[in-house]
């Protein structure tokens, strides 16, 4: 068998029967229960059910000012981690290359979803932006299944047969297109988080499929300066900056929550001030169950608590970035990168804001935060991840 590599590259360019297609293959899931399937399994697993004792504790307070319910909130969530489950157990047996001939489809429908969000009668404003739909009773955000349909895409269009990335015009014009166009819809609502994501995700995954490195540097310089300039001439974003950079300077407004959030971890110590016993999320830290449930977990399990969340992640990253070292075919390797950055960037961004190191930019923790969509659609990008584990070589 001939092995051709590209530089950057994780695996080689070689394909099992059919690869690339899912001709051939039959329905039932192929592959074993291997060392890194299972490593996986049980990081998403513990994730899972922290999110879920997590959220019965943060959910409590915000719960009881809607609601007479302190239950109100948490019976939602527990709701959405069954769906999610169900679409972790249904995508961990379908094989991952069927994706392929669905991967342009569901990118557009995740771009006319956020087109829509700009649509009065459909999206839905909260906090100044406009980030949701709603029909009837159902409340989404196309910004989380626009991150996983960018992945799939991108992994189909640098996997085909004949596109070798030297040929710029077939592979990095269309994904940077692509990518740029949903950057500016991202942008449009506003949500700045989700636009550095999904720019971010494109660029890794370019850099593992074997772009130059000094194409990657010019696109990220163009991207930094629009960024640089989008803040320095909008006030909201220049002064969301400046209290980042010295949040005691304005501590009852930009540096709000990043001061509320460092006193909630210090005061969680070494081993937290108890389960449930936390004060920061009854109204003094805003948003406590969704973008800051980490300051949550921080000041009621403490250190140790912290640590082992941010363990739970680097274990996943080292686990989807070896499936893809050892995927069996190009597409399978850089659908697993594309999962794994997503899911592993955005935890940082989520803690680096908690901490005070990161600007905040409105991104929830995986698996953790309160949220529908984010959760269903991570957990479904899981068993697109696992199925890809079933199967190294």
């Amino acid at each position: 068998m001939t092995v051709t590599t590209h530089p950057g590259s994780l695996a080689s360019s070689n394909t099992r029967r059919a690869a690339g297609t899912g001709r051939g293959r039959s329905a039932t899931p192929i592959g074993r229960r291997t060392g890194l399937f299972v490593a996986l399994l049980i990081s998403v697993v513990s994730l899972m059910l922290l999110g879920l004792v997590m959220a019965l504790s943060a959910t409590a307070a915000p719960s009881l000012s809607g609601t007479d319910s302190a239950w109100s909130l948490f019976r939602g969530q527990a709701m959405w981690l069954g769906v999610g489950t169900v679409a972790l157990l249904i995508l961990l047996r379908i094989d991952y290359h069927h994706w392929k001939r669905l991967a342009p489809y569901g990118l557009g429908l995740a771009l006319l979803l956020l087109a829509l969000t700009a649509v009065p009668s459909l999206g839905i404003s909260a906090n100044g932006a406009r980030r949701w739909l709603g029909f009837g009773p159902v409340v989404f955000q196309p910004s989380e299944l626009a991150k996983l349909a960018l992945v799939v895409y991108v992994a189909d269009i640098l996997s085909r047969p004949g596109r070798h990335i030297e040929n710029t015009r077939a592979t990095l014009v269309p994904v940077v297109v692509i990518t740029a166009a949903m950057m500016a819809l991202l942008m449009f609502q506003p949500h700045l988080g989700a636009t550095l994501l999904v720019a971010a995700i494109a660029a890794i995954m370019l850099y593992f499929a074997g772009a130059k490195l000094g194409h990657l540097l010019l696109m990220g310089a163009a991207g930094v300066t629009v960024a640089a300039l989008m803040i320095a001439y909008t006030p909201w974003r220049r002064e969301r900056m400046l209290g980042f950079i010295n949040p005691w300077d304005d501590p009852l407004g930009n540096g709000y929550q990043t001061l509320k959030s460092l006193h909630a971890l210090a005061s969680g110590g070494l081993d937290g001030v108890g389960l449930g016993a936390g004060r920061a999320k009854w109204g003094y830290l805003p948003y406590a169950h969704t973008d800051f449930i980490f300051a949550v977990i921080g000041e009621e399990l403490g250190l140790t608590g912290s640590l082992f969340v941010v363990a739970l992640f680097a274990g996943t990253a080292a686990a989807g970035l070896g499936v893809a070292l050892r995927a069996s075919d190009r597409f399978g390797m850089l659908l697993a990168v594309g999962i794994t950055c997503w899911i592993t960037l955005q935890a940082a961004l989520n803690v680096g804001a908690v901490l005070g190191i990161l600007p905040v930019v409105g991104m929830t923790l995986p698996l953790l935060s309160f949220g529908g969509t984010s959760l269903v659609t991570t957990l479904a990008a899981m068993g697109m991840l696992l199925n890809v584990a079933r199967q190294i070589r």
